[in-house]
Protein backbone atom coordinates (compact mmCIF):
# COMPACT_ATOMS: atom_id res chain seq x y z
CA UNK A 1 0.00 0.00 0.00
CA UNK A 2 1.58 2.83 -0.95
CA UNK A 3 1.70 5.89 1.70
CA UNK A 4 -1.08 8.89 1.80
CA UNK A 5 -0.81 11.61 0.94
CA UNK A 6 0.86 14.11 3.79
CA UNK A 7 -2.17 16.33 4.56
CA UNK A 8 -4.49 13.34 5.11
CA UNK A 9 -5.39 12.79 8.51
CA UNK A 10 -4.55 9.13 9.77
CA UNK A 11 -6.25 8.85 12.74
CA UNK A 12 -8.97 10.37 14.59
CA UNK A 13 -10.28 11.22 18.31
CA UNK A 14 -13.82 10.49 18.87
CA UNK A 15 -15.37 12.00 21.81
CA UNK A 16 -18.21 9.21 22.16
CA UNK A 17 -15.41 6.95 22.19
CA UNK A 18 -12.59 8.97 24.02
CA UNK A 19 -9.67 7.86 22.60
CA UNK A 20 -7.89 7.92 19.03
CA UNK A 21 -8.21 5.46 16.41
CA UNK A 22 -6.74 4.86 13.40
CA UNK A 23 -7.94 5.63 9.83
CA UNK A 24 -7.93 3.28 7.20
CA UNK A 25 -8.22 5.34 4.05
CA UNK A 26 -8.15 1.80 2.06
CA UNK A 27 -11.35 0.98 3.02
CA UNK A 28 -12.91 4.17 2.09
CA UNK A 29 -11.43 3.56 -1.26
CA UNK A 30 -12.21 0.47 -1.78
CA UNK A 31 -15.88 0.97 -0.67
CA UNK A 32 -16.62 3.73 -2.99
CA UNK A 33 -14.26 1.82 -6.05
CA UNK A 34 -16.49 -0.97 -5.69
CA UNK A 35 -20.23 0.89 -5.28
CA UNK A 36 -19.27 3.37 -8.28
CA UNK A 37 -17.05 1.41 -10.84
CA UNK A 38 -18.49 -2.22 -10.17
CA UNK A 39 -22.12 -1.76 -8.89
CA UNK A 40 -23.63 0.98 -10.27
CA UNK A 41 -22.03 0.85 -13.90
CA UNK A 42 -23.61 -3.14 -13.33
CA UNK A 43 -27.03 -2.13 -12.57
CA UNK A 44 -27.30 0.55 -15.30
CA UNK A 45 -26.09 -2.56 -17.83
CA UNK A 46 -28.79 -4.68 -16.21
CA UNK A 47 -31.59 -2.55 -16.84
CA UNK A 48 -30.55 -1.20 -20.16
CA UNK A 49 -30.17 -5.01 -21.50
CA UNK A 50 -31.99 -6.98 -18.69
CA UNK A 51 -35.33 -6.18 -20.05
CA UNK A 52 -37.33 -9.26 -21.80
CA UNK A 53 -38.09 -9.37 -25.31
CA UNK A 54 -41.77 -7.83 -25.87
CA UNK A 55 -44.04 -10.41 -26.47
CA UNK A 56 -48.52 -9.71 -26.82
CA UNK A 57 -49.44 -9.17 -23.11
CA UNK A 58 -45.92 -8.25 -21.69
CA UNK A 59 -45.08 -8.71 -17.93
CA UNK A 60 -48.40 -9.62 -15.86
CA UNK A 61 -47.33 -10.87 -13.06
CA UNK A 62 -47.31 -8.63 -10.23
CA UNK A 63 -43.54 -6.78 -9.59
CA UNK A 64 -42.13 -8.11 -6.34
CA UNK A 65 -38.74 -8.61 -5.21
CA UNK A 66 -39.25 -11.88 -4.99
CA UNK A 67 -40.84 -12.21 -8.48
CA UNK A 68 -38.14 -13.37 -10.96
CA UNK A 69 -39.69 -12.18 -13.80
CA UNK A 70 -38.72 -9.03 -12.58
CA UNK A 71 -35.23 -9.73 -11.91
CA UNK A 72 -33.94 -7.31 -14.50
CA UNK A 73 -35.92 -4.26 -12.95
CA UNK A 74 -35.71 -5.92 -8.76
CA UNK A 75 -31.87 -6.23 -9.20
CA UNK A 76 -31.71 -2.20 -10.98
CA UNK A 77 -34.08 -0.85 -8.18
CA UNK A 78 -32.50 -2.24 -4.84
CA UNK A 79 -28.91 -2.42 -6.36
CA UNK A 80 -29.02 0.93 -6.97
CA UNK A 81 -30.79 1.81 -3.54
CA UNK A 82 -27.77 -0.50 -1.63
CA UNK A 83 -25.24 1.58 -3.53
CA UNK A 84 -26.44 4.90 -2.49
CA UNK A 85 -26.65 3.41 0.85
CA UNK A 86 -23.51 2.95 1.04
CA UNK A 87 -21.76 6.10 -0.47
CA UNK A 88 -23.85 7.84 1.93
CA UNK A 89 -22.27 5.60 4.71
CA UNK A 90 -18.71 6.10 3.55
CA UNK A 91 -19.58 9.65 2.68
CA UNK A 92 -20.28 10.59 6.29
CA UNK A 93 -17.73 8.82 7.49
CA UNK A 94 -15.34 10.25 5.83
CA UNK A 95 -16.58 13.76 6.84
CA UNK A 96 -15.97 13.01 10.24
CA UNK A 97 -12.63 11.69 10.35
CA UNK A 98 -11.30 14.71 8.12
CA UNK A 99 -13.38 16.95 10.33
CA UNK A 100 -15.81 18.30 7.74
CA UNK A 101 -15.66 19.46 3.72
CA UNK A 102 -12.00 19.81 3.18
CA UNK A 103 -12.83 21.92 -0.36
CA UNK A 104 -10.51 19.66 -2.72
CA UNK A 105 -11.68 18.50 -5.67
CA UNK A 106 -12.10 15.06 -4.84
CA UNK A 107 -14.56 16.41 -2.08
CA UNK A 108 -16.78 18.40 -4.18
CA UNK A 109 -17.09 15.65 -7.24
CA UNK A 110 -17.64 13.37 -3.72
CA UNK A 111 -20.69 15.58 -2.38
CA UNK A 112 -22.06 15.83 -6.30
CA UNK A 113 -21.80 12.74 -6.76
CA UNK A 114 -23.72 11.50 -3.48
CA UNK A 115 -26.28 14.57 -3.73
CA UNK A 116 -27.24 13.41 -7.26
CA UNK A 117 -27.16 9.31 -6.57
CA UNK A 118 -29.56 10.59 -3.27
CA UNK A 119 -31.68 12.76 -6.32
CA UNK A 120 -31.78 9.51 -8.30
CA UNK A 121 -33.59 7.32 -5.08
CA UNK A 122 -35.74 10.18 -4.75
CA UNK A 123 -36.88 10.42 -8.41
CA UNK A 124 -37.69 6.80 -8.23
CA UNK A 125 -39.69 6.94 -5.46
CA UNK A 126 -41.67 9.52 -7.56
CA UNK A 127 -42.10 7.35 -10.47
CA UNK A 128 -45.56 6.83 -9.77
CA UNK A 129 -48.29 4.02 -10.68
CA UNK A 130 -48.09 1.08 -12.99
CA UNK A 131 -51.03 0.21 -14.61
CA UNK A 132 -51.34 -1.72 -17.57
CA UNK A 133 -54.42 -3.95 -19.77
CA UNK A 134 -52.73 -7.05 -18.78
CA UNK A 135 -50.88 -6.19 -15.78
CA UNK A 136 -51.86 -8.03 -12.43
CA UNK A 137 -55.44 -9.91 -14.10
CA UNK A 138 -57.55 -6.51 -14.73
CA UNK A 139 -61.17 -6.92 -15.93
CA UNK A 140 -59.97 -6.65 -20.04
CA UNK A 141 -63.54 -5.36 -20.70
CA UNK A 142 -63.01 -2.32 -17.48
CA UNK A 143 -60.16 0.24 -18.87
CA UNK A 144 -60.80 2.45 -15.67
CA UNK A 145 -58.78 -0.73 -14.10
CA UNK A 146 -55.77 -0.57 -16.53
CA UNK A 147 -54.55 3.15 -15.53
CA UNK A 148 -51.44 3.96 -14.73
CA UNK A 149 -48.52 6.20 -14.80
CA UNK A 150 -46.29 4.37 -16.52
CA UNK A 151 -48.65 2.32 -18.92
CA UNK A 152 -50.61 5.85 -20.14
CA UNK A 153 -47.48 7.47 -20.03
CA UNK A 154 -48.28 10.32 -18.20
CA UNK A 155 -46.21 14.00 -17.57
CA UNK A 156 -45.24 12.37 -14.42
CA UNK A 157 -43.87 9.60 -16.20
CA UNK A 158 -42.37 11.61 -18.72
CA UNK A 159 -40.73 13.80 -16.05
CA UNK A 160 -39.47 11.34 -14.75
CA UNK A 161 -37.69 9.05 -17.53
CA UNK A 162 -36.61 12.18 -18.51
CA UNK A 163 -34.93 13.31 -15.91
CA UNK A 164 -33.90 9.73 -14.18
CA UNK A 165 -31.78 8.25 -17.32
CA UNK A 166 -30.15 11.44 -18.14
CA UNK A 167 -28.91 12.41 -14.50
CA UNK A 168 -27.85 8.60 -13.58
CA UNK A 169 -25.42 8.94 -16.60
CA UNK A 170 -23.83 12.15 -15.24
CA UNK A 171 -24.18 11.12 -11.65
CA UNK A 172 -21.75 8.02 -13.10
CA UNK A 173 -19.48 10.79 -14.58
CA UNK A 174 -19.00 12.64 -11.49
CA UNK A 175 -18.25 9.43 -9.56
CA UNK A 176 -15.82 9.10 -12.38
CA UNK A 177 -14.27 12.10 -10.77
CA UNK A 178 -14.31 11.29 -7.70
CA UNK A 179 -12.99 8.06 -7.65
CA UNK A 180 -10.07 9.27 -10.06
CA UNK A 181 -9.24 12.40 -7.79
CA UNK A 182 -9.32 9.88 -4.81
CA UNK A 183 -7.11 7.85 -6.07
CA UNK A 184 -4.77 10.60 -6.78
CA UNK A 185 -4.64 11.67 -3.02
CA UNK A 186 -4.35 7.72 -2.08
CA UNK A 187 -2.85 5.59 -4.27
CA UNK A 188 -3.98 2.26 -4.50
CA UNK A 189 -2.37 0.63 -7.79
CA UNK A 190 -4.65 -1.78 -8.01
CA UNK A 191 -7.65 0.09 -8.12
CA UNK A 192 -6.06 2.69 -10.54
CA UNK A 193 -5.68 -0.08 -12.68
CA UNK A 194 -9.33 -1.41 -12.97
CA UNK A 195 -10.49 2.35 -12.94
CA UNK A 196 -8.67 1.71 -16.75
CA UNK A 197 -9.57 -1.51 -17.30
CA UNK A 198 -13.48 -1.73 -16.09
CA UNK A 199 -14.10 1.14 -18.93
CA UNK A 200 -13.43 -1.31 -21.52
CA UNK A 201 -14.90 -3.93 -20.54
CA UNK A 202 -18.44 -2.40 -19.95
CA UNK A 203 -17.78 -1.19 -23.21
CA UNK A 204 -17.09 -4.39 -24.57
CA UNK A 205 -20.39 -5.50 -22.97
CA UNK A 206 -22.31 -2.76 -24.16
CA UNK A 207 -21.51 -3.11 -28.16
CA UNK A 208 -21.91 -6.99 -27.77
CA UNK A 209 -25.27 -6.73 -26.21
CA UNK A 210 -26.16 -3.62 -28.69
CA UNK A 211 -25.11 -6.00 -31.69
CA UNK A 212 -27.38 -9.08 -30.61
CA UNK A 213 -30.25 -6.48 -30.28
CA UNK A 214 -30.92 -7.03 -26.29
CA UNK A 215 -32.06 -3.16 -25.80
CA UNK A 216 -35.51 -3.85 -25.68
CA UNK A 217 -38.41 -0.86 -25.35
CA UNK A 218 -38.77 -0.87 -21.64
CA UNK A 219 -42.70 -0.18 -21.92
CA UNK A 220 -43.14 -2.99 -25.19
CA UNK A 221 -40.78 -5.49 -23.06
CA UNK A 222 -43.62 -4.30 -20.14
CA UNK A 223 -47.16 -4.00 -21.04
CA UNK A 224 -46.79 -5.87 -25.15
CA UNK A 225 -46.49 -4.99 -28.51
CA UNK A 226 -50.37 -4.51 -29.41
CA UNK A 227 -50.71 -0.91 -30.84
CA UNK A 228 -53.89 -0.60 -28.68
CA UNK A 229 -51.63 0.28 -25.77
CA UNK A 230 -51.26 4.44 -25.46
CA UNK A 231 -47.58 4.85 -25.99
CA UNK A 232 -47.14 2.41 -28.67
CA UNK A 233 -50.02 4.27 -30.67
CA UNK A 234 -48.84 7.69 -29.76
CA UNK A 235 -45.19 6.33 -31.24
CA UNK A 236 -47.02 4.65 -34.12
CA UNK A 237 -44.67 5.77 -36.80
CA UNK A 238 -41.45 5.37 -34.94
Amino acid sequence: MNESASHIPTEVYLDFLGQTIPVHWNYHAILMFTVWMVLVPICVLIIRFGKPKPTEFGVTTKISITNVKWWWFNVHKYGLFLATFMALGGAVLALVVSGGFSGSTHSMFGIATIAMGCLQVVSALLRGTHGGKYYKSPDLKDPSQWRGDHYDHTPRRRMFEAYHKTSGYFTIFFAAGAVGSGLMQYSMPVLVKLMFILPFVYLAAWVYLEFLGRRYDGYRAVHGYGMEHPYNKEREFL
